[in-house]
């Protein structure tokens, strides 16, 4: 089965929840849990991470959930004490800068503004982040600190996860040395019985209605037959593909630009915001799962968790086709995460799960299973390569198709790029490619006065957000308004291979909008030429745009200001984290 596409508008979306409902304690004492573990995740890992805790919790005598902080009251912490031996664990993931995921955002408003007595309200922490932003882990860091500064007593050490590293190794070591805290802490001891292998049970439907059955919705049932705003990760908007071009000569890589028609969705974005996407797996890859599972990929089913009491009732939308979960809502193309033992033959030659059935003849578990355990396809986050002041019909994508050879000599394509990259434009050869997508905000901003200086920096299709940039202070010169120097440091391999939006940036150029216009070729003469050559040799000026004209900076400038500030490195790190703090630097980073 396939998607069901349809750009038919209607009424928005209620959205209400009693008060009741959103009481995780009281949910807790009518169910007879004492464990509750909270995740902010923005992929799904730190989700779960979760669901493996709440699982564990049967092992002791004890028993768990696993909870989505947006779908509940956080000030219902304060009552947990009331339960017995409870305790709440937090699995929380750090997106871009240091913020918490979409779904914690209202969490750490709560946490910000609170000033709650969480005496006798026992916790434990799973930070999940990437030791190579700076911002390492600052979600996690920043619960398990305001939790004790609420009064709330920690049971366990704060865990650092690194996704740098081996993030499954970091929650494993932690989760090992957890559990015996746990016991010490309660007064429990293991008791040795294991908890089920399944958390879902099949159900096949022999004879079920299609009007019933999940095509690829997201949240809904035919949510993309009859469209009804407001659009977010749960309720996708369909728009239209009206272009969709090459932008580079080379034939090494492919480049592209994509414009989504956004007309009549209500939806509204601001030059730095991100696009998300919901990609569907090469139906090449998935008829392959299938034959060599064996399987009938159209049959109908819903896979039902075995807690009657969990809010998570599926894995995915059910009910529907195995064709359609491996097609739209599982992850089929990504390594497994897997311990060190594995570390060399499935992740560093890139083996996903077909590829390991493929070398593994004697591999070959029952379809179900396979779904069960797959993570789940999650949304891809794109800059926004436009301005809603230029263009506030149309969404622009700049990506590049992900291609590449692993050491077992396979071609491995990246899902949403190559799925982007087949998605004809409206009216080409009769086609209506349609892309589920919603706009995520983002602190990724132009400053508030036109006239401050701003100086963007990004390599390759870094340059995507700057676009939109540049066509918001052009546009806010035709309205005959004041606008600071605008300035671009852009890298690029060679000037006839992946010079991005050339026409464009030449035009702005020309017109004044860009007040430079700064190209690096690494590979088009003998000696290479990268962005930081350019950013030293303009380093007098730039200095005087930073200290003096309050300039907006859009990447790091920590040698110029060591340089030209006469400071040490340190001292520089410093000044440029000032600067964020004041808001005049940015980073355009997600996890």
């Amino acid at each position: 089965m396939g998607c069901a596409y349809s750009a038919h508008q209607d009424e928005p979306i209620p959205r209400t929840s009693s008060v009741k409902d959103r009481s995780f304690v009281e949910k807790m004492k009518k169910t007879g849990r004492n464990i509750i573990v909270f995740y902010g995740s923005q992929t799904g890992t730190a989700e779960e991470f979760a669901n493996r805790l709440s699982k564990d919790a049967h092992r002791y005598g004890m028993r768990g959930m696993a909870a989505d902080p947006e779908e509940y009251d956080l000030a219902d912490l304060g009552s947990l004490p009331e339960i017995e031996k409870a305790l709440a664990v937090f699995c929380m993931a750090t997106y871009g800068e240091g913020d918490p995921t979409d779904n914690a955002q209202d969490f750490y408003d709560w946490l910000q503004e609170t000033d709650v007595d969480l005496s006798g309200v026992k916790y434990a922490v799973f930070a999940l982040g990437n030791k190579t932003y700076e911002h390492f882990n600052a979600m996690g860091k920043y619960v398990d600190k305001r939790l004790e500064q609420l009064g709330a007593q920690r049971i366990f050490d704060l865990g650092l996860g690194d996704d740098d590293g081996n993030l499954e190794e970091d929650f494993i070591t932690w989760r090992e040395q957890f559990w015996p805290a746990v016991c010490e802490h309660f007064g429990v001891e293991a008791t040795g019985e294991e908890s089920s292998i399944r958390q879902y049970e099949l159900v096949v439907h022999a004879d079920m209605d299609g009007a019933k059955v999940y095509t690829g919705e997201m949240g809904r049932l035919k949510s993309y037959e009859n469209q009804k705003p407001p659009f977010d990760a749960k309720n996708p908007f369909l728009a239209v593909v009206t272009t969709n071009r090459k932008l580079n000569q080379g034939t090494e890589r492919h480049l592209m630009h994509l414009e989504l028609d956004i007309s009549d969705s209500k939806i509204r974005y601001e030059s730095g915001d991100h696009v998300a996407v919901y990609p569907a797996n090469d139906s090449a890859l998935v008829n392959q799962l299938g034959e060599i599972l064996g399987a009938d990929l159209d049959v109908i089913m819903s896979l039902n968790n075995l807690d009657e009491e969990s809010n998570k009732k599926h894995p995915f939308p059910c009910p529907t086709s195995y064709r359609t979960a491996l097609t739209y809502y599982l992850d089929i193309t990504n390594p497994p995460r897997t311990n060190e033992l594995y570390l060399r033959w499935v992740l560093e030659a890139r083996r996903h799960i077909l590829a390991i059935l493929q070398d593994c003849p004697s591999l070959r578990p029952p379809i179900d299973h396979l779904c069960e355990l797959l993570p789940r396809l999650q949304a891809r986050y794109y800059s926004i390569a436009s301005s809603s002041k230029v263009h506030p019909n149309s969404v622009h994508i700049c990506a590049v198709a992900v291609e590449y050879e692993t050491q077992t000599g396979r071609v491995n394509k990246g899902v949403a790029t190559s799925w982007l990259r087949a998605k004809e434009p409206a009216g080409e050869n009769g086609g209506r490619a349609l892309v589920p997508m919603f706009v995520r905000k983002s602190q990724f901003r132009l400053p508030f006065k036109a006239t401050t200086p701003v100086v963007m920096v990004g390599p390759g299709t870094g340059v995507a957000p700057f676009i939109g940039f540049i066509q918001e202070r052009a546009w806010l010169r035709q309205q005959g308004k004041e606008v600071g120097e605008t300035l671009l440091y852009y890298g690029c391999r060679r000037s006839d291979e992946d010079y991005l939006y050339r026409e464009e940036l030449a035009g702005f150029h020309k017109d004044g909008t860009l007040t430079q216009l700064n190209v690096a070729f690494s590979r088009e003469q003998p000696q290479k030429v990268y962005v930081q050559h350019l950013l030293k040799k303009d380093k007098e000026h730039l200095w005087k745009l930073i200290h003096e004209g309050g300039a907006h900076i859009y990447n790091t400038f920590y040698d110029i200001v060591a340089e030209q500030g006469a400071m040490e490195h340190a001292q520089a790190v410093d000044y440029v984290k000032k600067l964020m703090t004041k808001g005049r630097y940015s980073l355009d980073v997600w996890s």
